[in-house]
């Protein structure tokens, strides 16, 4: 069970909004509560942030960095000289690149690209495949999602004459690359950004939005920055980006586009996903039904085949790769969970042994492309911060996965003088290590996040907007109102609710192994039954509950089946009624 914790208004903000202005912007006075609970408190941000327009975006020109690195790429461009775009192997470094791709061919300009391999190259620029591309004819090199990092690299292509642009989003070292042009909101005072939090894929979106403008009064053509979107949304997902200000309206712009499938390979990778092509997705479901299938090419795989995918110019070629996708990702789970049961029997034996604030696991045969799954498996059911490592090209890799209260990040750079190299966010992070330092790297991680979190174990809370009884959570109107909050994720969660005391009327398993439960819950006071589903519970709310009254952490949505709407319950978490 979780920590439960009432959103409270900021300090300093109003005690409660003028009830007018739910009647002025046309919402009920619950949702008008909700947004003042989540820090709205001007009429004019909250209709800003319902609406969510796509021309409330803030123009390339006025990001810091863009305009100069733009300009730059357009002279360059407009010169004659050959671009090849490098991407990272993730999601995120995928759609940047097919961005960048996509609109150099509005403007009749063919590029190179390269996705490197997790394997045989690893994350970031290498001197090997800077040669390649340059024996290519390459002279314009531009990363996406990564090159931030990589000094020696980016030296190497100035040596040979490459002009280097670096776009990339992650938290940039004390050396700086020497490129032509740095973009990177990570470097620039976030009061002076728009958006601190963009994606890698984000980056390039503006960056290559301002390159477009440049290139038009030449080129006479001019590409449609808003047929990127569906890339945009991709990327800002699959990378956990904060969904607010620019995120929020880039990804709701690019779920439309999504639910359209006017991408060929977006639309074969929804079909071999086992969705119809125009099937309209919640950014949960891209999350968990697109992200992986793309993501699986990087992990085990190719990540060029994914690229390939989203460049594809019809259905009949886009399909046999999505189908190849799909493959791999029924491959990736398989690999997954045979890594996460041994990585989570070490956790049990350690934990046995002693009190741990941290967990530093290592397979030498586990994938390098899957270890950051399970690590993120591992942080959700033992709530501690956590780094999986396994043997790759002679020394050791790992990702790592955080808790709310720690910053890995940071973590990382106090036990710096272990690690060959590392990088990410405060809650993600990869790490490089020799063999030989496992021992004193994770003794030294484990005196660090002790010191800052204590080794007694803590627990996961879980935020609540306020109690809502069934009679308000069958109120179709209102739940209609909640999915004008949408798209979900990191800053803008999806909104969750405490109930009164219910009483279990029945109780059943719900999927093949009956992990899952479905309940029949009355709220004694209205007299209302609802239907709710609680996922991986049926170990705690057994067949015992029967009978017994309970509070549960909830989210109400609407549910439509064969034209019939119906209320659905999604359980958190529950606990025993008072």
């Amino acid at each position: 069970m979780k920590n439960w914790l009432f959103r409270t208004p900021p300090a300093g903000g109003p005690v409660c909004l003028p009830a007018s202005w739910a009647e002025e912007l046309s919402i009920s006075p619950l949702l008008l509560e909700v947004l003042w609970r989540r820090g709205f408190s001007h009429k004019q941000a909250i209709n800003a942030f319902l609406d969510a327009r796509l021309d409330s975006l803030t123009p390339p020109h006025r990001w810091p960095q863009m305009p100069e690195a733009a300009q730059l790429l357009a002279d360059e461009l407009l010169a004659g000289k050959k671009l090849a775009v490098w991407g990272d192997y993730d999601v995120d470094g995928i759609t940047a690149s097919t961005l960048v791709l996509d609109v150099l061919e509005s403007h009749g300009i063919e590029a190179l690209w390269h996705i490197p391999d997790r394997r045989t190259e690893g994350y970031g620029l290498n001197v090997k495949q800077i040669d390649a591309l340059a024996a290519q004819g390459c002279r314009i090199l531009l990363t996406v999602d990564c090159g931030i990092a990589d000094v020696d690299a980016v030296n190497h292509a100035r040596r040979i004459g490459m002009t280097v642009v670096v776009s990339d989003h992650h938290l940039p070292q004390d050396d700086l690359p020497p490129a032509h042009a740095l973009c990177n909101p990570r470097m620039c005072p976030e009061e002076s950004l728009p958006c601190p939090h963009l994606a890698g894929v984000g980056v390039a979106f503006y960056l290559m939005g301002a390159v477009n403008a440049a290139l038009a009064p030449h080129t006479g053509k001019k590409h449609r920055m808003d047929k990127c979107l569906d890339l945009v949304a991709l990327g800002t997902l699959a990378d956990i980006m904060p969904l607010t200000s620019e995120n929020r309206i880039l990804v709701r712009g690019g779920l439309g586009h999504l639910a359209d499938a006017s991408r060929p390979g977006i639309a074969a990778l929804k079909v071999a996903s086992g969705m119809d092509a125009k099937t309209r997705l919640t950014s949960g479901q891209v999350s968990f039904q697109l992200v992986p299938r793309i993501n699986a090419a990087g992990r085990i795989g190719d990540g060029g085949l994914a690229l390939r995918l989203l460049r594809q110019k019809d259905f009949s070629s886009a399909l046999p790769l999505a189908q190849q996708l799909d493959q791999l990702n029924t491959e990736r789970k398989q690999a997954e969970n045979t890594i996460h049961s041994e990585a989570r029997a070490q956790v049990l034996d350690m934990l046995s042994r002693e009190p741990r604030a941290s967990l530093v696991l290592y397979g030498q045969d586990w994938h390098p492309g899957i270890v950051g799954i399970v690590a993120s498996r591992i942080v959700e059911e033992f709530y501690r911060p956590t780094i999986i490592l396994c043997q790759d090209q002679g020394s050791l890799k790992g990702s790592g996965r955080s808790v709310r209260e720690f910053d890995l990040h940071a973590g990382l750079c106090q036990t710096a003088s272990s690690l060959s190299g590392f990088g990410g966010h405060r809650l993600a992070a990869g790490v490089r290590l020799p063999l030989e330092n496992l021992a004193r790297f994770r003794t030294e991680f484990e005196n660090f996040v002790a010191q800052q979190l204590g080794t007694n174990p803590l627990s996961p809370s879980l935020t609540l907007e306020c109690q809502l009884d069934f009679a308000q959570a069958s109120n179709q109107s209102f739940l209609k109102e909640l999915e004008m909050l949408q798209p979900f994720g990191p800053g803008n969660a999806e909104p969750v609710f405490a109930s009164p005391p219910l009483l279990v009327k029945e109780r059943s398993p719900l999927g093949r192994g009956g992990e899952h439960v479905r309940l029949r819950l009355q709220d004694e006071q209205s007299g209302l039954i609802l239907t709710a589903k609680a996922w991986r519970m049926a170990q705690t709310l057994t067949a015992s509950m029967i009978g017994k009254r309970i509070r549960v952490a909830y989210t109400p949505r609407l549910d439509t089946y064969n034209g019939i709407t119906s209320v659905d319950v999604g359980i958190k978490d529950w606990q025993p009624a008072s």
